[in-house]
């Protein structure tokens, strides 16, 4: 059964909190794919005020804190999912999307979907 990762990324530091209506179909549309399997685990993420990277750069590792400036969207959450099929998978995505579209229309929302790779891919010559 293939597994997917799905993001959800937005502006940060939005002047506004996702309104109850959209917690509320979030809860219904999560509670369904848990019952049947499709829904394997996820949540929310804080914002990246208390964000830690380390970047590697030409063998060499440094620590790099947050907040960025530089940032303007992040990723605001996180899903891991199973679906039969690819096109299951695709076509629930889409009913993610358009229940932010429905509930919280005045943001702007990439709703992104990508299946996880099950073995090492084999290296390129």
């Amino acid at each position: 059964m293939p597994r997917f990762m799905g993001f959800v990324r937005m502006e940060e530091n939005l002047d506004t909190n996702p309104p109850q209506a959209l917690f509320e179909a979030m809860d219904a549309y999560i509670g369904e794919r848990a019952a049947n399997g499709v829904f394997v685990d996820g949540g929310g993420l804080f914002g990246t005020e208390d964000a830690v990277n380390y970047v590697v750069r030409k063998g060499e590792v440094s620590r790099v804190d947050g907040p960025y400036a530089e940032a303007k969207e992040v990723v605001g959450g996180w899903s891991l999912l199973q679906y039969d099929t690819v096109e299951d998978a695709i076509a629930d995505q889409k009913l993610f999307a358009e229940l932010h579209a429905k509930h919280w229309p005045e943001i702007t929302v990439i709703s992104t979907l990508r299946q996880i790779s099950e073995a090492p891919e084999e290296p390129t010559d």
